[in-house]
């Protein structure tokens, strides 16, 4: 049961009679937890709620179309606490932040429900032989943060003892028809190599309900002091892991019509090999992890360039990136310059001093190592940044400083975009919509 902070008026629940502080106890004859078990049950034409109000117990019932929504809001978005992580992965990135940032940035969710939600990967160890049988009850398809199908390994890698007796989970939900999307963070010298050779060829029998794998390499800070000893991917790696994952694309291209496994962009990034061309990634499953990110952006750049038309007179543009995407931005700048002579478009290349130089992605670049790196440099009409250096839905950077604080520093007017190679052109010739 969970309390209703608040009823949206003029939803089907204001309109038979639920009231803010009412406590819903069941939907249909089914006890109510989370978020789950409320869309699930409320998805019905007729709902009958059992609610508690002022401790008396009401029996509602609602007539509405399926799946609109009853109009219920409670204080949580999940209906209650989120799970935290019960692991404590050898190459989890949380453990390698330095002290002092929000503490926010310190929790480590493992939550189900923000899978089927929100697209977030899970560990699987949270859950319990009742929560796998909901979901196949339920029909959700889940993202799961796999690792390695070797048991023992999986248990040292995660440091925890029931890591690789939950694979049998991976196992139950593919057989009873549930899909899942799949993830292996890749650490030099424990899970690459024939270990990755093992995990892909153990989850492929799964297939097709395995949908799609993303392998990505590890991310290493310079904030390990008493961690395992990892070392991230140097080149002769990188180009070693890209080899085993597309001999495996040909495996199951030629036996299920589809690739199934990607390695993101950073791995040819570091092997410093071209990337892919875009039918290589068929229908982008993977693209939040960083596979095909860059090919798309490059693609949807040139496709729009081919139609853009210049409108008005100079322009100078800066673009600050991480060092992992310069050499793409920068190809992408100076196609933009060539096709428009008003044009100047400049691209730094961001060393990242607040977690060390070995983290070159773009979205890990904080604030002040964008101010201490670009100041007294003309920067031009505007500088821009990717939408991925901020927080969702705000300005806010990871070191807490906001856009503002950049743009006073700098003195230059900043411009966030996507990862689009549309709206980055826009970006560059100042079109605003």
């Amino acid at each position: 049961m969970v309390k209703i902070n608040s009823v949206m008026h003029g939803s089907p629940s204001d309109k038979f009679g639920v009231k803010q502080g009412d406590v819903l106890v069941k939907i249909n004859g089914h006890g109510i937890k989370d978020v789950l078990d409320y869309m699930y049950y409320a998805a019905d034409t007729d709902v009958t709620l059992e609610i508690e109000r002022e401790g008396v117990p009401l029996t509602i019932n609602i007539n509405k179309d399926e799946y609109d929504d009853l109009g219920l809001e409670f204080e949580t978005f999940l209906m209650d606490q989120k799970q935290s992580c019960s692991n404590k992965c050898v190459f989890c990135f949380i453990d390698q932040m330095p002290p002092g940032m929000r503490e926010t940035l310190y929790f480590k969710d493992d939550d189900a429900r923000l899978s089927f939600l929100q697209g977030n990967y899970v560990t699987l160890t949270n859950m319990k032989q009742e929560d796998i049988d909901r979901i196949i009850e339920m029909k959700l398809n889940i993202n799961v943060s796999v690792h390695t199908t070797n048991p023992e390994l999986r248990v040292k890698m995660m440091h925890n003892r029931f890591a690789g007796e939950k694979l049998k989970f991976i196992w139950q939900l593919a057989e009873n028809g549930i899909k899942l999307n799949c993830q292996i963070v890749c650490c030099p010298g424990l899970n690459d190599g024939d270990e990755l050779r093992r995990s892909l060829t153990d989850l492929g029998t799964l297939m097709p309900n395995i949908t799609s794998m993303a392998v990505v390499p590890v991310g290493v800070t310079k904030f390990r002091q008493g961690l395992y000893p990892l070392v991230g991917f140097d080149k002769k790696g990188a180009g070693e892991t890209i080899d085993i994952i597309e001999e495996f694309q040909q495996i199951f291209l030629e036996k299920f019509g589809t690739r199934t496994v990607f390695p993101s962009d950073e791995f040819y990034l570091i092997a410093e090999r071209e990337l892919p061309p875009m039918e290589a990634y068929e229908d982008f499953s993977q693209y939040e992890n960083g596979v095909g990110m860059l090919r798309s952006l490059i693609d949807e750049f040139e496709k729009a360039l081919e139609i853009a038309e210049w409108e008005g007179g100079d322009r100078h543009v800066s673009i600050a990136t991480g060092y992992s995407a310069f050499g793409t931005i920068n190809m992408l700048a100076k196609k933009a310059e060539d096709a428009f002579p008003q044009l100047k478009c400049d691209v730094y290349r961001i060393r990242n001093d607040f977690f060390g130089d070995t983290i070159t992605v773009t979205g890990l670049i904080t604030a002040q190592d964008l101010i201490a790196q670009l100041k007294g440099n003309d920067l031009g009409d505007n500088l821009l940044l990717s939408q991925a250096m901020v927080r969702r839905d705000s300005d806010v950077f990871l070191d807490d400083l906001t856009i503002d604080d950049v743009e006073k520093a700098l003195n230059v007017e900043i411009r966030t975009t996507p990862s689009d190679g549309y709206e980055l052109l826009d970006a560059i010739m100042g079109i605003s919509y």
